[in-house]
């Protein structure tokens, strides 16, 4: 076996590669050459280290030395420099400061307060080698379960455990597989959500893409605990990179015997297909995912009867989605008790959360349950930007709902965030400044739903769309008396009659805000005001005519032709003429142009 003395690890999630980690794992591996020093460094392509707003990312072993921000240009000095002199590039680490604070992984503020279970592979494996997963105790769970524990054994352990469903409404899933277990068939199946179509979420690819083992280890568990012999992932088209890895995986599964007939020398056979989502956000719903797997259009099925007793093909099936299988090796290995004592009373473990919008670190973080919101965005996160004050957070994607400031000391679980009127969802998680307009965020989202219904059930097909139409004309300043009012009464009986759970929680956005904000959609009906600034017909631009240089480079620049004025006339704004591009104001050399809500 082949040691070496140093080990260079670069970030190959989607986000690194869309900035040229490729390119610069393909200059390492040539001056490293070039260097002489092939024999002694490893370059090894990751899965996602979490801290996306610094990308692309390397960190050099047994150092632990992490450089942010990594151009192929910088390649040949950190070669130089760390792998052949042992000196740190110092302008390479994060924030850029030429220090030594925060110089390592260990010691970085944006990993100081994660606790990565699910993640735990992710930045630190090469994804498509089974090898080194083994080596990280992968499948050694698999092998315990087969060799030392009943199907009711392992049941019990995941019950014990307390973990819950991390896709969406938090079911427990040792319970979901004991329903399952109990059913006596001829035939049942284990199928894993990693479909992930809510905004700003990439949770799931991002466990896929670094560690797509720990999932198919986890769902050969889950069938030997239910008595099913296939599983079947579906996954998005859109995730190239995971679908790449996890096929690789699986082939390699199968080429150790690790899937297939006989596994570990035991009579238990599991195999594991990919099945192909085309993109539509209703097959996020277990009912709607298993009609698209059967080959059908993916529409909701009316429950009862649950998937654990009619699910695909109507045969005993359960469904947990990526992250929450991730987490069901180290359950197993570490046992219940390790995994009761991370999180609160009744959210037990880790969540992942997307963390994006208007805050610094954007990416992915790995929290204990009960973590506050403080916390992801000020310790782990960074704060916001431009020193901008926090206004609100949005979880739970579109069937969620938005957290105000003045909860931002609430403990992150599942219950506490349905008390505020969001929800845990997949665990995306978009941070929201000042100047966020909270009408427009309810109808951004609405929008979404409204699109992505798959109008199977009316009070999904028309409601939310007579509920988006209002918020419509509230952001045009066409607002009337009464559109809260009938907001406020779709949206309630929307979630009593949809059919499935996305319709059920499609108004969740619109109630959170007018909860928490209803001064906002007032100020827009009453007052034609949008204090945010954010809708374009509720605000208009002024030229300070105190100030105006009448350079006329306004007018040069306006599309519409909406600015006149003459030399030493201050120009003006025709207000039936403007477009509210914003163009003036960025192209004003002298800054006299203003925005007015």
């Amino acid at each position: 076996m082949q040691l070496y003395r140093a080990h260079v690890l670069v970030c190959g999630g989607t986000g690194c590669t869309s900035s040229n980690s490729n390119k610069i794992i393909s200059e390492l591996e040539a001056q490293i050459a070039q260097s002489g020093i092939q024999n002694e460094v490893k370059v090894v392509r990751t899965g996602c280290f979490g801290l996306c707003a610094e990308g692309p990312i390397i960190v050099v072993y047994p150092e632990g030395s992490m450089y942010t921000m990594v151009k192929v240009e910088d390649v040949k000095e950190i070669v130089e420099e760390h792998l052949v002199k042992g000196r740190i590039v110092k302008r390479l680490l994060p924030g850029g400061t030429g220090k030594d604070e925060n110089a390592s992984v260990e010691q970085n503020d944006f990993f100081a307060k994660q606790h990565r279970i699910a993640l735990r592979n992710c930045g630190v494996i090469n994804p498509e080698s089974i090898d080194e997963y083994i080596a990280f105790d992968g499948y050694k769970a698999l092998g315990k379960v087969l060799t030392q524990m009943t199907p009711k054994d392992v049941v019990d352990t995941i019950k014990s455990s307390g973990l819950r469903g991390r896709g969406g409404g938090g079911f427990p899933t040792g319970l979901k597989w004991e329903f399952a277990m109990k059913q006596e068939a001829d035939q049942k199946y284990v199928c894993c959500n990693a479909d992930e179509g809510d905004p700003g979420a990439f949770m799931d690819r991002s466990v896929l893409e670094g560690d797509p083992h720990s999932v198919i280890e986890a769902m050969a568990i889950a069938g030997y605990a239910i008595g099913s012999n296939q599983g079947f992932v579906y996954i998005r088209a859109e995730y190239p990179i995971a679908v790449k890895r996890l096929s690789i995986a699986i082939q390699q599964a199968k080429e150790y015997g690790i899937l297939g007939n006989n596994i570990f020398g035991t009579d238990f056979n599991f195999d594991l297909e990919i099945r192909l989502g085309a993109g539509a956000f209703v097959c996020g719903e277990e009912t709607a995912l298993m009609t698209s797997i059967e080959g059908h259009r993916g529409e909701p099925r009316p429950r009862p009867p649950f998937p654990a007793v009619k699910g695909l093909w109507q045969k005993p099936t359960i469904l947990n989605n990526v992250e929450t299988y991730a987490n069901i090796p180290q359950i197993i290995l570490n046992g219940a008790e390790w995994f009761t004592s991370i999180g609160t009373e009744k959210s037990k473990g880790t969540k992942v959360f997307a963390v994006g919008g208007k805050i610094n670190n954007t990416g992915l973080v790995e929290i204990p349950m009960g973590t506050t919101l403080r916390e992801v965005i000020y310790d782990i996160g960074g704060g916001i930007p431009n020193g901008k004050k926090f206004k609100a957070a949005q979880t739970g994607g579109p069937s969620g709902g938005c957290i105000p400031a003045s909860h931002i000391d609430t403990p992150i679980d599942y219950d506490s965030l349905i008390q505020l009127g969001s929800m845990m969802g997949s665990g995306g998680l978009i941070v929201m400044d000042e100047d966020t307009c909270m009408v427009d965020i309810a109808k951004f989202f609405l929008e979404f739903t409204v699109d992505e219904s798959c109008g199977k059930c009316p009070p999904c097909r028309i409601g939310t769309k007579r509920m988006y139409e209002i918020l419509e004309r509230i952001t045009e300043g066409k607002g009337e008396e009464g559109d809260i009012e009938k907001l406020e009464t779709l949206a309630k009986n929307i979630k009593a009659s949809a059919l499935c759970g996305l319709g059920q929680t499609a108004p969740n956005p619109v109630l959170s805000t007018l909860r928490y904000f209803k001064d906002e959609y007032i100020e827009h009906v009453r007052d034609k005001k949008c204090s945010a600034g954010v809708c374009k017909s509720l605000m208009h631009f002024e030229i300070d005519a105190e100030k105006c240089k009448c350079c006329g480079i306004c007018a040069k620049q306006c599309p519409v032709g909406a600015i006149s004025g003459e030399k030493k006339v201050p120009y003006v704004i025709d207000q039936n003429k403007c477009i509210k591009c914003g163009v003036c104001v960025e192209k004003c050399p002298f800054k006299v142009i203003s925005k007015k809500a």
